[in-house]
């Protein structure tokens, strides 16, 4: 008879992140939140007692690999292993390197998931400069062409040649970069686009990785070993989850109002007949949205088979935990969740409603 073997799930985590020179103003504060995104896989993991394993890379027209492979228990900070140089952006050559990398661990044993998500603020220039000592840029038409095309080659197969329970994302500047990141062969789903130009704007893409890779880690609870609609929010939920750390509201204290019309936030409500104070009014999320820390989050339960909202709503300080969400800004998109619909506060007065949505309003 066999012996029975404890299946444990083993989470592998590569954040490969741009080191070249346009990144120079955002260094400090990077390795600052990459450090807070490590903390939040290392509590969520405990929580869900997964293993997880984190591989760590920074590329300019070279790709540098920084950690491998370490449980993220025992990851140092990124400081002083994080530099900011002077060079260009090998950024094909540094997913390719990433995704080959994590290929040869062994998955002999255990419940393996693979999550590799890139954060650039440029476009690609540089693949190949680790072979040829230049820019493909820089040469002349027909050998840069020749270069370029042979890294595309090499992203589009690796990306086509994922099994299921890989999953690849990347962060880009600008919707220039996202469509060029889906001819590399990322999902659109998996595509998120950050403000390169602020300060702010590293806090909400670490914020937006942090979201999605706690997203990640508890959908494999669900049995998700790899997904292709990795920056949503909510796909995830279960019932247990929502009854266990939400509190159902009374019947009495809200109504959820049809928009049909878009009327900023605050007139469709004292239209409706009903009183506005700030904060009152959480609108339903249905496109994609900066989600500030602050906010308040609320779930409406809806039927399987219809999607109509007619169940209880659910809120609660445990509601950004739940959904993944960082306190701290976060860029998110609704998830398809059969069971439950997320709804945001808003404090905005004039916030224009989608008309075909839900307002739930706190009475």
């Amino acid at each position: 008879m066999a012996a029975n073997r404890i299946k444990h799930k083993v989470n592998h985590v590569s954040l490969v992140v741009d080191k070249s020179g346009s990144m120079g103003p955002h260094e400090g504060q990077l390795v600052r939140v990459v450090d807070e995104f490590v903390k939040g896989l290392q509590e969520e993991s405990d929580r869900l007692g997964h293993e997880t394993r984190i591989s760590l890379y920074a590329f300019d027209h070279q790709v540098q690999n920084l950690v491998w492979d370490m449980d993220v228990k025992h990851l140092p900070s990124l400081h002083g292993l994080y530099k900011v140089d002077s060079g260009a952006t090998a950024l094909i050559e540094a997913a390719v390197k990433s995704v080959d990398d994590l290929k040869n661990i062994w998955e002999g044993y255990g419940e393996h998931s693979f999550l590799q998500v890139v954060v650039t603020d440029g476009e690609e220039n540089a693949s190949g400069c680790s072979e040829t000592g230049e820019m493909h840029t820089r040469m002349s038409a027909g050998r840069g062409s020749a270069v370029l095309k042979k890294w595309l080659g090499r992203i589009q197969n690796a990306m086509d040649e994922l099994p299921d329970h890989w999953t690849s994302a990347i962060l880009v500047p600008n919707s220039l970069a996202k469509r060029t990141a889906q001819e590399y062969g990322f999902p659109a789903g998996n595509i998120a686009i950050w403000d390169a130009d602020s300060s702010q704007g590293v806090e909400e893409a670490i914020g937006t990785v942090k979201s999605a890779a706690t997203s990640f880690l508890r959908g494999r609870e669900q049995g998700v070993r790899g997904t292709r609609n990795l920056f949503a929010m909510g796909q995830d939920l279960s019932t247990a989850d929502v009854t266990a750390n939400l509190d159902a509201l009374a019947g009495g204290k809200y109504i959820l109002l049809p928009v049909d019309e878009q009327l900023p936030i605050r007139e469709f409500v004292t239209s409706s007949g009903h009183a506005y104070t700030t904060g009152c009014a959480f609108y339903e999320l249905s496109k994609r949205e900066k989600i500030q820390g602050t906010k308040q989050l609320a779930v409406a339960e809806k039927d399987p088979k219809t999607g109509r909202m007619t169940g209880r709503v659910f809120s609660g300080p445990a509601a950004r935990r739940l959904l993944g969400l960082p306190n701290a800004e976060a860029s998110v998109k609704p998830g398809e969740n059969p069971a439950y619909t997320v709804f945001v506060q808003s404090t905005s007065v004039n916030r224009k409603l989608v008309p075909g949505t839900k307002l739930l309003v706190m009475l």
